[in-house]
């Protein structure tokens, strides 16, 4: 199938074409954390295709009592302000319907969770902004499933659509990476597809309280993805992971950024050759 070209401000995003980073922090903390963490991503992805990703809101943490986020009308400020005076190209997660457009007032990129990849009502309504979209594939669908959300978003009149893959449920509490999956999703939708490198590696309710992870196998997966020929890697980052207050265990350090993305541009460029 003929592979999809979605353009982003400056960034083309195709599974063909050079791979497109999308890093940044699982949540939005405090300003600090955000600065310092969208100012080293920036630097360190100098020349590459780069979006900040970041949430105001994780809706399903596993405990009632985790930090889920500013909310909505705080964080939209914060990541505008960043977007702003940075000058980054940001993807933001939306939960419902009626967050679409307020998001996209800031966002380049509305980005739908795995969890609610299948709600109609969602991805209608993030796809009537006009937004680029990037889907995430639940835990819980098989590869060729993504065709049906694929129907949803176009029937609203849109066909810039990304899809992620982040792994699928493996008994309780774990989650396995079927390479094949990702030329799968190629190969039936022909959209941009992205591998989620740390929510990958994820271990749902594994702390009891909390989800646990294995960060350390989020450099392996990456490398494998990408050798299979992707439109981008997204990994979620933090100044220091052990104080994250979400998704610490599966997040990259931002001081193992700079080789991480070395390597993975290196196999990239292999794969493709120079493709811009």
């Amino acid at each position: 199938m003929k592979q999809r070209k979605i353009k982003v401000n400056d960034i083309e995003i195709c599974n063909d074409r050079e791979i497109t980073y999308i890093a940044g922090n699982c949540i939005l903390e405090s300003s600090a954390v955000v600065y310092e963490t969208a100012k080293t991503l920036k630097r360190l992805m100098k020349g590459k295709k780069f979006i900040y990703k970041a949430s105001f809101d994780k809706a399903n943490r596993t405990s009632i009592n985790a930090y889920r986020g500013p909310g909505m009308k705080e964080g939209l400020s914060l990541l505008a302000e960043v977007k702003r005076k940075l000058g980054l190209t940001v993807i933001i997660d939306v939960h419902e319907p009626g967050q679409a457009e307020a998001v996209a007032e800031v966002a380049d990129i509305l980005q739908i969770p795995a969890f609610l990849c299948r709600q109609t009502d969602l991805i209608v309504a993030c796809a009537r902004t006009g937004r680029p979209l990037n889907i995430k594939k639940g835990q819980f669908l098989s590869p060729w499933d993504t065709v049906n959300i694929v129907k949803k978003a176009e029937s609203a009149g849109n066909n810039k659509i990304m899809l992620t893959e982040r792994g699928s449920s493996f008994g309780y509490g774990n989650l396995v990476v079927d390479m094949r999956g990702l030329e799968i999703m190629k190969q039936e939708t022909g959209c941009p597809v992205i591998f989620d490198a740390t929510h990958s590696v994820q271990k749902p309710g594994g702390l009891g309280h909390a989800t646990g992870g294995d960060s350390a196998m989020a450099p392996v997966l990456s490398r494998a993805a990408v050798a299979v020929g992707i439109a981008g890697l997204f990994f979620e980052t933090h100044p220091e992971p052990s104080k994250a207050l979400s998704d610490g265990p599966n997040s990259i350090a931002l001081r193992d950024v700079a080789k991480l993305v070395n390597i993975i541009s290196k196999i990239d460029e292999t794969v493709k050759g120079k493709k811009k």
